[in-house]
């Protein structure tokens, strides 16, 4: 029963939101939102990653403010970065910022979204929603499909 309340509520923002879909991509103002996925993870493990395009078409400077999703207790935006040889990962607490005319790429290794204290296994096949919010754009629900734990990209199909 709590399943299709939320598939309602789910399929209610939808149709509210003012952002559609096209070709997989989702539009939201001025912001092209494209190539997204996560991972698959192992049966008990407490985090995962989101990885997505943000393309800003806009004549202003946008940001990533904030993330949610029903399959985690926290969400967060976050940057890798070496510091000397040691691969290190921080919570960017003032957002992504989106520059006009350019796009943001979150992939393995580098930027990305945080899935922290998940709900469950992500399971390779299903898809997971992850709410946005855009400093200037507002808000809106995207789609990932659960790829393999070892997907590099949106196309990536295979498991290795």
């Amino acid at each position: 029963m709590l399943r299709l309340v939320q598939a309602a509520l789910a399929a209610t923002l939808l149709l509210i939101t003012p952002a559609f879909a096209h070709n997989g991509v989702v539009h939201l103002g001025p912001l092209n939102i494209s190539a997204l996925f996560t991972r698959a993870t192992l049966p008990n493990a407490l985090v995962g990653g989101a990885y997505l395009t943000i393309e800003n078409t806009g004549a202003e400077d946008d940001r990533l403010v904030s993330a949610t999703s029903p399959v985690a207790g926290t969400v967060q935006i976050h940057d890798m970065a070496m510091e000397g040889d040691v691969m290190k990962m921080r919570h960017l607490h003032d957002g992504l910022p989106i520059p006009a005319g350019e796009t943001v790429t979150l992939a393995p290794g580098g930027l990305h979204i945080m899935l922290m204290n998940l709900e469950g296994k992500l399971v390779e096949g299903e898809t997971i929603t992850i709410s946005l919010t855009f400093e200037k754009a507002g808000t809106v629900d995207v789609e990932l499909p659960i790829l393999g734990a070892a997907a590099r990209s949106a196309d990536h199909t295979m498991s290795h």
